[in-house]
């Protein structure tokens, strides 16, 4: 058995649907030397929960739109939170709703962006260069699955942009990084969870259910490998308090 060391840096993974964990970003996080806990929004011991407490805070994606407060009472409370942990500098990573949820923090806005982004396709890097963890995604594939954006928030950098978006990440300093993409994802069983229950985004977004598992076979060990990269650099400079 594994003994958990107080010593240890402790990481939170805010999860928003059991099917939307950190998958290929946990290899990086734990090699850091980061001990993971994970905390649903489903949980009702979510509302106690301080997210300015843990060394590193990862918030995954998730269906729901920031802007579905009502569906959602928990969005305007995680928010509250994020902007406290955001006002110290907290290292926080937030992935597709995660990123999103940081520019709401950021007090920019979160809207549908009138197009479902679904598949494999590369981004493109924003003049950052050797400078940007990024740099490892570079011409690799990575899977893409949303319909909301964000206005990009005041003080931040942004890192790449695609066709359809042009704020698919950003980051704030060292320690805040906003990943509107799954870099995490092409090995994850939990893939096929995806096709199953969110085919209506498959409709709307004219794909095949096959030809995108196909696509995730031949893509996904590279555009995971980059992720962890991407992390692990990302990691290595972050400034704790």
């Amino acid at each position: 058995m594994r003994l958990f060391d107080p010593a240890m840096k402790k990481a939170l993974i805010v999860r928003h649907v059991p099917r939307e964990g950190a998958a290929g970003y946990l290899q990086p996080i734990e090699a850091a030397g980061y001990h993971i806990e994970r905390v649903d929004v489903a949980n009702p011991d979510f509302a106690g929960v301080d997210l300015c407490e843990p060394d590193l805070l990862i918030m995954m994606g998730g269906p729901m739109g920031v802007y579905e407060h009502d569906a959602h009472p928990w969005i305007p409370l995680q928010i509250t939170k994020l902007a406290q942990r955001l006002e110290r500098d907290r290292p926080t990573l937030g992935v597709c709703l995660g990123s999103q949820m940081m520019a709401a923090a950021l007090g920019a806005p979160v809207y549908p962006g009138g197009k479902m982004e679904i598949g494999f396709a590369p981004i493109a890097l924003n003049g950052t260069g050797a400078a940007s963890p990024l740099r490892h995604l570079e011409d690799v594939p990575v899977l893409h699955w949303h319909s909301d954006t964000f206005d990009l928030p005041q003080g931040v950098e942004l890192l790449a942009s695609t066709r359809h978006y042009a704020h698919q990440a950003f980051r704030r300093g060292a320690n805040v990084l906003a990943l509107q993409f799954h870099a995490e994802m092409g090995e994850d069983a939990r893939f096929e969870d995806w096709l199953t229950h969110f085919w209506t985004d498959l409709d709307m977004a004219g794909q095949c259910g096959i030809a995108l598992r196909d696509d995730h076979d031949r893509h996904g060990p590279e555009a995971v490998a980059a992720g962890r990269a991407m992390i692990a650099e990302w990691l290595g400079n972050i400034r704790q308090d």
